[in-house]
């Protein structure tokens, strides 16, 4: 399948090079000229634009950023004026739904697919072509585009035609991983002060949640170690604020979200913010 690939940061290069390796042709696009990195063979060509990379692409997926770089490339640089009447977008970046409905609207305007496919996974498990997929878009556009997402990860949950449901749902991952840092950080506080261990601890609990998640989190906010960053807090802020956007939107209060966005916000003003974001574990302690 000939793909415009959109954006080359720590997520989105390993994530194109997988899609190399399945044998798909690439064409890339990035902000500013990057190495590339993990690919086989001759590089794949970039693009001069993000129009140039779309006008021949039978799939144009972004990995971008934040709300305001989707929409600035896709709807401001002539990205889905310039795609192919049967060509499908994948937008896989990590966006609030209210942005997800515009772009929606504008692909249907244009009578062109639109498939919302965010991903949950850190760098190493992006190499690793490991990420999970959460994805949703008309049932013939998320056919054309599955072996894309096969690509990059190790499985695919499908939420229906309604693209934002795609990436409310991944705002809800991220919600629920704040909130484990946060009841971490606090346990991990209480026991630091009754003088136990908390990597004993951790050894414990990860024998009870048997969880990648509370391994991994959990280790990183046990021994401190908050660098190098895998997510930095302040792309983690960014997605909270982003669920609990959507959150007033629907009128449904999330009172564990904010106190995680709290904790977050307060880890970046005491000088964390591109610490990863595990750092929000550290908060309590600053409390106590």
């Amino acid at each position: 399948m000939r793909v415009a690939f959109l954006g080359l940061g720590s997520m989105g290069m390993p994530m194109a090079a997988n899609i190399a390796k399945a044998g798909h042709q690439l064409v890339l696009w990035n902000r500013s000229r990057r190495e590339l990195r993990g690919f086989e063979g001759t590089p794949p060509p970039f693009a001069g634009s993000p129009a140039e990379a779309a006008q021949r692409a039978e799939a144009v997926i972004t990995m971008l950023a934040d709300d305001n770089a989707v929409e600035e490339v896709v709807l401001r640089q002539g990205l889905l004026d310039a795609m192919p009447a049967d060509a499908v977008h994948v937008s896989m970046s990590t966006i609030g739904i209210a942005t997800a409905r515009r772009l929606a609207e504008a692909f249907a305007q244009k009578q062109r697919a639109y498939v919302a496919a965010p991903v949950s996974g850190r760098p190493d498990v992006a190499e690793q072509a490991k990420l999970w997929v959460v994805a949703a878009g008309e049932a013939k556009a998320l056919v054309k585009v599955r072996p894309l997402l096969e690509a990059v990860g190790r499985g695919i949950t499908e939420f229906g035609e309604v693209p934002w449901h795609a990436n409310l749902a991944k705002l809800g991952n991220n919600v629920m991983l704040a909130a484990m840092l946060e009841t971490f950080g606090e346990v991990n506080a209480l026991l630091r002060k009754g003088g136990v261990d908390p990597k004993r601890f951790l050894e414990a609990a990860n024998n009870l949640f048997q969880s990648p998640v509370y391994a991994n989190y959990g280790a990183m906010a046990a021994e401190e170690r908050y660098e190098p960053p895998l997510f930095q807090a302040k792309l983690g802020l960014k997605d909270l604020r982003l669920a609990l956007a959507a959150s007033h939107e629907l009128a449904m209060p999330m009172p564990i979200a904010s106190l995680a966005s709290d904790s977050l916000l307060s880890a970046i003003a005491h000088g964390g913010g591109g610490k990863d974001w595990s750092v929000l574990a550290s908060e309590a302690q600053r409390r106590g």
